[in-house]
């Protein structure tokens, strides 16, 4: 077989560069990220809280705290080495399909992606283009217009066979991309209709199935030039015009078609020069024929021009009517200048452009005149194509009395946009949630045809990147009616995400012509409901006239050996089939399987055996069990010898079997049908394989189905579940994922397809959110050797509040999920007690709200009846064995009304009796609970008036019993506490001391006195939402919350001043900081004023990260930030509300900062010590000089004089006194 090329050596060259640069493949490399050497022992258990379903550590650098797009783009989908997925190119619309494109000699090409989409990896590419599994690059394969809806590799002939609903070159919905050539036309040149499945029989043959009637191109109009282009609304100008009044403006020409020479109706250039007449659109054309009416006023009129397109500034080559001859001639071919008649009775003269070549400007260049110089009286410019464009200015003009001319009605509040990169100006409207259905922004499409047949229809969508729209567009709905008999379509939305200018089909068939009583239209209106406020535009509608003969019909059977095409259909068996249909089949899905074809779509043959699938053996239709299915189907997929089937249908065309709604299986060994569960509720468009560890580390194949449904049926003892458009099938356990008890990831969103990679693991496409923790919603536990995060075996569902005004009374707090938690443990009573907004299943079966209790076995339970069920826990803490939870809470217990705070028997398993007296004011709150050290004072802080009957705002004490007040002048609304030794509580919140407003103020327990604390007023930007200790008494310490500008805020004082964090590297805007927490590190990072090299300041809530993103939980070295964790929540961002721990950090073990007293009291004993061991070693050194030296020490043992004295007579010893001369003898 010889295809056509149509691109030349160019698209040579790069296929050429494809095939060499990718290396066999590896797999794409991930960069993993360096994980933070947190020494979490000392604290015990550790866990946090948030509102979320799905969580993962931050440990590979192509991770996001990504959700799943409901816009309408996709992405191309990898699985991390942590098991978590992440896109490795994202799509500005949908992805359909993919193959790997492998060669005869197993040379990998690239992974061939299809789909609608105008840019994918940030690269502009049409419908079409190849990607690098190795380095996730993309090379676009330009050439195509519109949607690619299949793509079929054939390694055997080094072809990829593409089929949608497009237009390349000589080919429409059927085009081939040759092995190391391009692109190439196929012998057939295409499809009148859109192509949807391409499989290869067993014969070798290609089939391709879709909404098709025959071969070639679009045909043409059998009225041609019908259309009249606008020049009513161009920018017109002239060149060397006349300064005669009356007859100086070339817009005298435009709409003038009586020929009439007089002022304001003519044209004139001056006396005997050359000159030109200029049009400026604001939309692109593609004329087919140029009209003039040429002056004949005293003898003047022009003689030669030439049409000049521009900006290509191309001189077109036009032929005409001679009418000396009546034969049509071609304009000189030397600079393609025409001559126009000067004869009076010759109205207007009409030149055909030989070539079509699109223009949004053109020029008439005049350069020969009759008598004394050129002049015109009229111009009419036309144009095959029949278009509505909804700018009604740029419809065809009213002033050509076409009775039933394209136009357009726009209604609501839109705008016009300029063309910039697009083809033509086009509407805007940004609309708010609320305000879609109020504002009736809509704009009806009414073309002006005048040809009855068969159309295909396009509705053309600007991109997004030239306007700055892309994170503002929306849906668009779009209707339509056709013939007067009510050829219509349902609702289509079309996705207007699109980078670049795309176009969609939304509707195949016939189209009556235009009459007093009807006319075609086509309606765009926003989509309803969507979230947030969105873009709509609204710029043309296009009519095409197909072929409507050709033998076909819905399949067709193309053998790639022979070298020219077979004119009789009826020899192809696949053909045959095709025609055996009832007429205007619509053939859906293709797959092959053990020699045998199967056909799914929504048809009927004409003899009624079988209805929307069937086989094709040994060339023969063949029904399925049954009669086939009794709706219509929109995917296959094989797996093993089932083919799973998915579409709109609720049994077998006979009703025989139950359980097969919307999703159902067919073995094709046994050839019988196989329910799964009960199937869906509503339609199926996709499924898609999918690996998944069911069983711990083993992997199997998992079935995931995706569609318009929102509930999986009941069956057997599985209740229904509520989705939202995806299931997971698990084969191994014929049942789905959503009714398994298994701790396996969370993956929400949609699949549209999938591939295997030799040597790599799946691609898949779609738009799904993953994170890693199985099991984990709402609360989790960390880890660290290694450092992990873990389930803490609770499933927890996160509940809105159902009062909106009953809220957390600072501004950014969480009110849904797990705000907060507690470690509590007392000889043999160990428990861990989550609170918040939300509900769980206790081991018993029944439903916890809002307050659930894990003991030391894991055995899960709740508190007792009381508590309203829109109660909100947001505080917790201990003493002894009694908790006091405290939050949003109201109801009665034991006849006592509770309000804002509970106490509850840990041990006992019961609420505490006596209650303490309710707390009093407007939109009660607590949010603090601390107990003071040493003592059994237990502080609570929030927004209150009243303990009881006692007066005691914002921070009240309970002790022994019975409420007091501590100190006095305190209001407002307190959201954290922390104690500064034993004697002083530190308040942080949105208060004020004896009427003076602040956000810090210290309380001394002894002196029972509020004082504000020093410059919190004018350093703290706004009220404080969390807060906590940076030393061992927390006089250093961090806070955060809302600046009044709505930004987010990280301050530390060390004291005696607040460091603000440097611009440079400071959270988003919408950052919303909800915990802070000081932990350990086993090594030491670079030196910070800020924090101490062995600790990081732990963030947690909805953050934005700098260079990086969105993360739920960051760590903060006193330099930069490091994304932590991140989470999701259905299909939105996820938080984190805060870090609860069994003990709390050692500031010095951890080597903390310590007050500046303590730090000079060292210093000086440091100073003293020196000081004794320099004395100390002065000594030592000066005797071994003098040793040196020679120095002897003085002797130190004396004679005893005593040792040979013995006992004298005292006469002996005083006899001789009086003797002279001598001396005494001894």
């Amino acid at each position: 077989m010889r295809l056509t090329s149509l691109f030349g050596p160019a698209a040579a060259e790069l296929v050429v560069l494809i095939y060499l640069l990718i290396p066999p493949t590896q797999g794409v490399a991930f960069d993993p990220v360096e994980l933070p050497n947190l020494n979490l022992d000392q604290l015990g258990r550790v866990a946090l809280t948030g509102d979320f379903d799905s969580i993962s550590l931050y440990t590979y650098k192509q991770q996001t705290q990504s959700t799943f797009s409901t816009n309408g783009s996709q992405a191309l989908i990898t699985q991390l080495p942590n098991g978590d997925y992440t896109a490795a190119a994202t799509a500005d619309a949908y992805i359909k399909t993919m193959c790997p494109f492998v060669m005869q000699n197993g040379q990998l090409a690239g992974v061939v992606v299809g789909g609608n989409f105008t840019s994918l990896g940030g690269i502009e590419a049409q419908g079409v283009a190849m990607y690098d599994p190795n380095s996730s690059s993309i090379t676009p394969l330009p050439g195509l217009l519109g949607k690619v809806s299949v793509v079929y590799c054939d390694q055997d002939t080094n072809t990829v066979y593409v089929g949608g609903d497009f237009k390349g070159a000589d080919s429409t919905n059927a085009v081939a991309w040759v092995g190391m050539t391009g692109w190439a036309n196929l012998p057939f040149a295409g499809f009148n209709g859109p192509v949807d499945s391409i499989a290869k029989a067993p014969n070798g043959n290609i089939i391709f199935g879709g909404t098709f009637t025959g071969l070639g191109n679009i045909t043409s109009p059998q009225k041609k030039d019908q259309q009249i282009i606008n020049l009513s609304s161009a920018r017109i100008s002239g060149g060397s015009t006349t300064e005669e009044n009356g007859f100086n403006d070339p817009e005298n020409i435009v709409c003038k078609t009586s020929g009439q020479d007089q002022p304001g109706s003519t044209w004139l250039l001056e006396d005997r020069t050359s000159g030109f007449w200029r049009a400026d659109l604001n939309f692109g054309f593609e004329p087919t024929k140029l009209r003039l009416w040429n002056t004949h006023l005293n003898g003047r009129g022009t003689k030669t021009f030439r049409f000049t397109a521009l900006p290509l500034n191309g001189i077109m080559n036009m032929t005409y009517i001679d009418p000396a001859t009546g034969k049509k001639s071609p304009c000189d071919a030397d600079g393609a200048r025409c001559p126009l008649s000067d004869n009076i009775s010759l109205p207007f003269q009409d030149f055909e452009f030989v070539n079509r070549v699109g223009m949004s400007a053109f020029q008439i260049d005049i350069s020969d005149w009759y008598g004394d110089g050129a002049g015109l009286n009229g111009i009419e410019l036309f144009q095959d194509d029949i278009y509505a464009y909804a700018v009604p200015e740029l419809n065809e003009p009213t002033c050509a009395d076409i009775r039933l001319g394209s136009n357009s009605t726009p209604t609501g509040p839109w705008t016009t946009a300029s063309s910039a990169q697009s083809q033509s100006q086009y509407l805007t409207v940004d609309l708010a949630t609320q305000d879609i259905q109020s504002a009736g922004a809509s704009v009806v499409f009414k073309p002006n045809i005048k040809q009855k047949g068969n159309y295909s229809v396009t509705i053309y969508t600007p991109g997004c990147l030239q306007d700055n729209s892309c994170d503002s567009r929306g849906i668009a709905n779009v209707t339509g009616v056709f013939t007067a008999a009510g050829a219509t379509i349902s609702p289509q939305q079309i996705f207007q995400t699109n980078n670049y200018d795309k176009y969609d089909e939304i509707y195949y068939g016939p189209v009556d012509v235009n009459s007093d009583s009807f006319r075609a239209t086509v309606t765009l209106t926003p989509y309803t409901p969507q979230d947030g406020r969105i873009t709509i535009v609204a710029q043309r509608v296009r009519f095409v006239p197909t072929n409507d003969t050709g033998g076909l019909n819905g399949l067709f059977e193309f053998d790639p050996t022979r070298g020219s095409m077979l004119t009789d259909f009826s020899k192809s068996a696949i053909n045959q089939v095709g025609t055996n249909l009832q007429p205007e089949a619509i053939v859906t899905s293709l797959a092959v399987l053990a020699g045998i074809t199967y056909v799914g779509g929504n048809f009927s043959d004409t003899s009624g055996n079988f209805q929307n699938v069937f086989s094709i053996t040994d060339g023969n239709a063949t029904s399925l069990p049954n009669g086939g299915l009794n709706g219509h189907v929109a995917t296959f997929q094989v797996f093993g010898e089932l083919l799973y089937i998915g579409g709109n249908f609720t049994n077998t065309a006979t009703g025989s079997i139950s359980g097969l709604n919307n999703f159902a299986a067919y073995n094709t060994v046994s050839q019988s049908w196989l329910a799964l569960g009960s199937g869906v509720r509503g339609q199926v468009n996709t499924i898609v394989p999918l690996e998944l560890n069911v069983t711990e580390n083993q992997p199997e194949t998992c079935i995931t189905v995706n569609g318009h449904f929102d509930r999986l049926e009941a069956f057997g003892p599985a209740p229904a579940v509520t989705v939202e458009g995806f299931g997971v099938w698990v084969p191994s356990r014929q049942n789905w994922l959503q009714n398994l008890n298994l701790t396996t990831r969370t993956i929400t969103g949609q699949l549209s397809t999938s591939t295997n990679i030799t040597g790599s693991d799946p691609l898949l496409a779609g738009t799904i959110s993953s994170q890693g923790v199985p099991g984990a919603q709402a609360a989790v536990s960390l880890t660290s050797n290694p450092l992990q995060l873990n389930s803490l075996g609770i499933k927890i569902q996160p509940q809105e509040v159902a009062n909106p005004n009953r809220k957390r009374a600072v501004s950014g707090q969480n009110v849904t999920g797990a705000v907060t938690g507690i470690f509590h443990k007392n000889g043999k009573l160990n428990v861990t007690v989550i609170g918040g907004h939300f509900t769980a299943t206790a081991s018993n079966g029944s439903t916890i709200n809002n307050l659930a209790f894990i003991n030391g076995t894991g055995a899960v339970s709740g508190l007792g009846t009381g508590l309203d069920e829109d109660s909100v826990f947001l505080a917790l803490d201990t003493q002894d064995d009694i908790l006091y939870a405290g939050g949003t809470i109201s109801g009665s217990l034991e006849n006592s009304n509770v309000n804002g705070l509970i106490l509850y028997d840990l041990a006992g398993g019961n609420f505490a009796y006596p209650q303490p007296p309710a707390l009093g004011g407007d939109d009660v709150v607590v949010n603090a609970i601390t107990t003071r050290p040493r003592s059994t004072q237990v502080y609570v802080a929030g927004s209150f008036d009243t303990a009881g009957s006692l007066g005691c705002p914002s921070v009240c004490m309970f002790d022994k019993g019975q409420w007091s007040q501590p100190g006095s002048g305190l209001s407002g609304s307190v959201a954290a506490l922390a104690w500064q030794g034993n004697d002083k509580l530190l308040a942080g919140g949105n208060i004020s001391i004896n009427g003076n407003t602040t956000r810090l103020a210290n309380y001394d327990t002894r002196r029972r006195e509020w004082t504000p604390l020093d410059d919190a007023t004018s350093a703290i930007p706004g009220p404080i939402t969390a807060l906590t200790a940076a030393n061992e008494d927390a006089s250093q310490f961090w806070v955060a919350g809302k600046s009044s500008d709505g930004s987010a805020f990280l301050m530390k004082y060390d004291d005696s001043r607040f460091h603000s964090i440097e611009d440079g590297s400071r959270l988003g805007e919408g950052t919303t900081i909800q915990g802070l927490a000081m932990l350990s590190l086993n090594d030491n990072h670079d030196k910070s004023d800020l924090v101490g090299q062995n600790m990081v300041l732990l963030i947690t809530g909805s953050l934005e990260v700098p260079d990086f993103g969105n993360a739920s939980a960051a760590l903060y070295d006193g330099r930069s930030f490091i994304p932590f964790i991140l989470t999701t929540a259905g299909n939105g961002p996820g938080s984190l509300s805060q870090l609860f721990s069994e003990k709390t950090v050692d500031f010095k073990s951890s080597g903390g900062q310590m007050k500046v007293g303590f730090v000079v009291l060292i210093g000086l004993a440091i100073a003293l010590g020196v000081t004794f061991l320099l004395v100390v070693a002065g000594i030592v050194i000066e005797r071994y000089r003098r040793r040196a030296e020679g120095y002897q020490p003085a002797p130190t043992q004396y004679f005893d004089k005593t040792a040979n004295m013995g006992r004298i007579p005292p006469e002996d010893l005083f006899g001789r006194l009086g003797q002279r001369g001598t001396a005494p003898l001894l």
